[in-house]
């Protein structure tokens, strides 16, 4: 139920961003050149962020000591 609670916030962000960037994308009055550098960071920035959620993912699962208190 968690996972399902997540997914549901995760396309809520999604699609919120997707219409903010509708707006910036679309807008004559912004040069291209900076409409496309802002793209390539945006699309750099989610797939940095997906690595490192995948990565937390697989080390929590491979993690020995779970129930080991300090």
């Amino acid at each position: 139920m968690q996972n399902a609670a997540f997914i549901v916030i995760g396309l809520g962000i999604l699609a919120l961003s997707g219409w903010m960037a509708r707006g910036f994308f679309m807008a004559d009055e912004i040069s291209l050149w900076i409409r496309i550098v802002v793209g390539v960071v945006s699309v750099a920035f989610v797939v940095l962020l997906g690595i490192v959620i995948r990565d937390r993912i697989t080390q929590a699962k491979k993690d020995d000591f779970k129930e080991v208190d300090n």
